[in-house]
């Protein structure tokens, strides 16, 4: 980074070198100094890279994530979903980046505990999903990973969630063991986590009947 650091704001090394630098400190736990580079970044895009609307989205997810880290939950929400937005608006609905950018907007709602609205957003997506990657690709299981994360950790989630959860777990271990393995860390976590805590919580709502 110091050996561009001298160079103009326009030069595209020194805008490349300044993204990997925020990416390397947050990789590090340095979240606080990566946020303020990644801002830095988004601004330089903004400023003269106003024409390459990917890059500036791009930009605008580092600080998002950035944010996220931090705990600032409700800063980056603002952020992921103006780049979902406009990734709609730039490729519709049935591009896979755009997907990506749901995706990410879900699991924004599920951190800051707004399972309704990653609900509403998942039974949305997910046909997308289905019909654009299919129902074995790595994307279309993590739409469904988020509704079983919301059908468990909602507060006001009932036995009949949790028996959804479990059967919608049970769905994913099938297609995961043919896809990926059952040795796969994907399907392991799959088996040894969430579809424990399907059944636990099933325990735990038949042991007060």
């Amino acid at each position: 980074w110091k050996t561009y650091l001298g160079r103009p704001d326009v030069n595209a090394v020194r805008f490349n070198a300044m993204r990997i630098l925020g990416s390397a400190l947050g990789s590090n736990g340095r979240l606080e100094e990566a946020l303020l580079v990644c801002e830095a970044n988004l601004d330089l895009s903004r400023r003269y890279w106003s024409h390459a609307k990917e890059a500036i989205l791009i930009a605008q997810s580092n600080v998002s994530t950035c944010l996220e880290e931090l705990g600032r939950l409700d800063e980056a929400l603002v952020l992921t979903r103006e780049v979902y937005t406009r990734r709609v608006a730039m490729f519709g609905v049935s591009n896979e980046d755009t997907l990506l950018s749901a995706l990410n907007l879900i699991i924004s709602y599920t951190r800051a505990l707004r399972f309704a609205e990653a609900k509403k957003m998942i039974l949305e997506q997910l046909p997308i999903a289905n019909r654009v990657l299919g129902k074995d690709h790595q994307m279309t299981l993590a739409f469904q990973r988020n509704i079983v994360i919301g059908l468990l950790r909602d507060e006001k989630s009932t036995r009949e969630d949790a028996l959804q959860a479990e059967k919608i777990v049970k769905d994913m271990l099938v297609r995961l063991r043919r896809v990926y393995g059952p040795t796969h860390p994907d399907t392991r976590l799959m088996e040894e986590h969430w579809l424990c805590q399907a059944q636990e919580k099933l325990a735990t709502y038949d042991s007060r009947a």
